[in-house]
């Protein structure tokens, strides 16, 4: 999938509709350098890291995405990758050369909302996985 075919506006409705899971607190869709796309907080809640912490975090995440590509050819492409944090689940689902971050609540059940995230994101996980 090149850039110029990426659904950006079709991305953006699918992490509205992410949104709307109860647990989750914030769904992006990051690019290849680390800038948010698309995406935001869920309305009413306050973000735990100032905008410029949330920038780096943003840089740091698409720079461990590129690196674990590494390991595709013997292992397989990435489907998700999750962290369980003591206020946070971070999870991160590459997408060509973008990722969409999701952060929840700290008590999630972290394949299942995996899997539930992968059925949203429908045809560009899809494609991209050779699914």
């Amino acid at each position: 999938m090149s850039d110029k075919e990426f659904p950006i506006e079709d991305i953006k409705n699918k992490i509205a509709n992410i949104l709307l899971e109860p647990e989750i607190r914030f769904c992006g869709l990051i690019d290849n350098t680390g800038e948010l796309v698309a995406g935001d907080m869920k309305a009413g809640l306050v973000p735990f890291e100032t905008d410029a912490r949330r920038k780096q975090m943003y840089q740091e995440l698409a720079h461990r995405v590129a690196n674990r590509t590494g390991f595709d050819a013997n292992l397989g492409r990435v489907k998700y990758s999750s962290s369980r944090r003591e206020k946070v689940v971070m999870m991160s689902f590459p997408i060509g050369k973008y990722i969409v971050l999701v952060i929840a609540e700290p008590g999630v059940n972290i394949d299942r909302l995996g899997w539930k995230i992968i059925d949203k994101l429908g045809n560009q996980w899809s494609e991209f996985h050779g699914f």
